[in-house]
């Protein structure tokens, strides 16, 4: 049958309204728009665009405090800044491409979405109210949907600064919770990043004197650090580093108040630098992966008009940056490595064990790889996709692996599956518990192996082929332990994987609710309770595990409303105490945990 033809003349073009725009092309603006159950969803950006704000007037040395508050689904931010120009109110908040940020002279080194930020979140509120107070003047303003509905002004006694409150609005992200967590985390960073600000949210206060060293110090927990970090705080870069008896290495990475989690250039500079430096004190050539191994370090740039790898901002690409960090670098920490030769000692003498133990691994690498060559050129059990993280491509942000429980689970997603950005890899049963292992298990456990090679991760985490690792197992107790087991693999040998964001569960409905009309699929009781109740006569069906759920039904489950669980942690000084507690070999304590927290349906 011929397709239809449609008319392309004057009518067929539209001008949208900017701040319809906005509501139409959310993504555009925000990045996603999630459930509020991931730290990059929308809700979250909306209140650091606002905090952004703020935070530039204390960068600007106007206001030590931001007041941040969450109540009934809205979220109040009160700074003591210079107050946004009584007359620019509403524009500032209204009109696209409108704001302070172009004026170099005001603001330098803005963390801001230069002249969007203020305005995609009125956009995107039922409810947004501004109010500025200047000099014993004020001047107030309120929104629903980026439509002004009321502006007033006259005298007002309270300080200088500028209040915003909003609420999402439920039209664009529909059902949403808020994770407490995750704000305070991001408070957390903008404490560290700003010594001397105090950030009050709900009755707790954040605020820092070392920065960075403060959050090397608050992630790390109980862990102990090899030695106290050094600690450089510049005009434009501050760094802190140190090293624990981990594998791998681990990276917090801001621009501008911005945490970039996939790094950037700034971030391989700052790697670049440490080399030089350590190599210099020494008179050695140590290789990298030698002196970053077990590394944790935290790196913030301030830069003008920086340019990001995308609309999200993860990752810097400013290459000009390289120039000035890595010469600072490389000073800074020579230098500290001079004036506190203990601390020099013992991180050189973790680089020399870093080396021996690489020239012990070397030759089981070998024969992993010589064992791997024999049973296929490709990875056995990947399906991959076309497109991979860092290619020059709109798609490489949406690419993403699922690891699946077995060839049942595999074959239906396979069919199912996005064949440019979803890749599938099947295992063959429950992974190696390597908790407690050393790095020789991967090469030594052909499972282990495989998986490192499909994600492209052997040589550097930085080289991940997938935006996101999937884990998708059943909602049983196998499925569980194998969900666990994979968990401690990466936190063991890639933690920086998890910390960075890149590592997932995907959700599968546990019911499917259905008459001859309509089929509802359902991720819990609750959801699936509301579905009877709304289905005349249905059948329900319990789906038991992956390899239950059709084809034609998967590609429902990984499209647009595919659900994914981030795996993440408070703190990574949580991590040992977790793994050591659930995977290691303390049975009678876990046995008695288990006791006392089991849950019966016994009347």
């Amino acid at each position: 049958m011929a397709k239809r033809q449609i008319d392309y003349d004057e009518q067929a073009i539209k001008t949208l309204d900017p701040m319809e725009h906005i509501r139409l092309r959310t993504g555009m603006y925000l990045g996603r728009l999630g459930n509020g159950s991931h730290p990059s969803d929308g809700i979250y950006v909306m209140i650091k665009e606002v905090i952004d704000n703020a935070i530039d007037e204390f960068i600007m040395g106007a206001g030590r405090k931001i007041e941040v508050s969450l109540d009934d689904n809205g979220v109040t931010v009160r700074d003591y800044g210079r107050g946004i120009p009584l007359g620019k109110v509403v524009d500032c908040v209204a009109k696209i491409n409108t704001g302070g940020k172009y004026n170099d002279d005001v603001f330098q080194f803005s963390v801001g979405l230069n002249g969007v930020g203020t305005k995609a979140v009125n956009a995107l509120s039922e409810h947004f109210e501004v109010c500025s107070w200047r000099d014993g003047k004020h001047k107030r303003a309120v929104f629903s949907r980026g439509k002004l509905l009321e502006e007033r002004g006259g005298k007002g006694a309270e300080a200088n600064g500028t209040l915003v409150h909003f609420r999402p609005d439920v039209e664009i992200f529909k059902k949403f919770s808020w994770n407490v967590e995750f704000i305070e985390r991001r408070l957390r960073y903008y404490a560290y990043l700003n010594s001397g600000l105090t950030i009050l949210f709900n009755g707790q206060r954040f605020q820092s004197r070392d920065g960075l060293a403060d959050l090397l110090r608050e992630e790390l927990g109980d862990t102990a650090p090899l030695y106290e970090p050094c600690h450089h705080r510049g005009d434009k870069l501050e760094f802190a580093l140190t090293h624990t008896g981990s594998y791998g290495e681990n990276y917090f990475s801001f621009v501008n108040g911005q945490y970039t989690n996939d790094g950037g250039t700034h971030q391989s500079a700052f790697r670049e630098g440490v080399l030089k430096a350590v190599n210099d004190f020494a008179g050695r050539s140590f290789a990298g992966e030698d002196v970053r191994d077990g590394l944790i370090g935290a790196v913030s740039i301030k830069l003008q008009d920086p340019v990001f790898e995308s609309q999200t901002k993860n990752k810097l690409g400013s290459t000009e940056v390289r120039a000035w960090i890595v010469p600072q670098v490389r000073d800074a920490v020579l230098k500290w490595l001079h004036q506190n030769k203990d601390a020099a000692s013992l991180l050189v003498d973790k680089i020399k064990a870093n080396e021996r133990l690489r020239k012990e691994l070397a030759a089981v690498k070998k024969q992993a790889r010589e064992r791997a060559k024999k049973v296929a050129i490709r990875i056995p059990k990947l399906i991959d996709c076309k497109y991979h993280r860092g290619d020059r491509h709109r798609k490489a942000e949406s690419t993403m692996i699922f690891l699946t429980e077995g060839d049942s689970a595999g074959g239906a997603m396979i069919q199912a599956r996005n064949v440019e950005t979803q890749a599938i890899f099947a295992l063959k049963g429950k992974p190696l518990n390597c908790f407690g292992l050393k790095r020789e298990a991967i090469y030594k456990n052909e499972e282990l192996y495989n998986i490192m090679r499909a994600l492209g991760i052997e040589d550097d985490v930085e080289q991940l082929r997938y935006q996101k690792v999937v884990i998708a197992t059943d909602a049983d107790v196998d499925g569980m332990h194998i969900r666990n087991l994979l968990i401690t693999y990466f936190l063991r040998y890639f933690e920086e994987l998890v910390t960075s964001g890149h590592l997932y569960i995907l959700e599968t409905p546990l019911f499917r609710v259905r008459n001859k009309q309509q089929t509802r699929y359902c991720y819990s009781e609750e959801e699936r309770d509301v579905a009877i109740a709304a289905l005349k006569a249905p059948e329900v069906t319990r789906f038991k595990g992956l390899g239950e759920i059709s084809p034609g039904e998967f590609k429902g489950f990984l499209g647009e409303d595919i659900r994914l669980a981030p795996v993440g942690f408070s703190s990574m000084g949580v991590v040992e105490h977790s793994l050591t507690f659930f995977m290691g070999k303390n049975t009678p304590e876990r046995k008695q945990f288990i006791i006392d927290n089991l849950i019966t349906d016994i009347a």
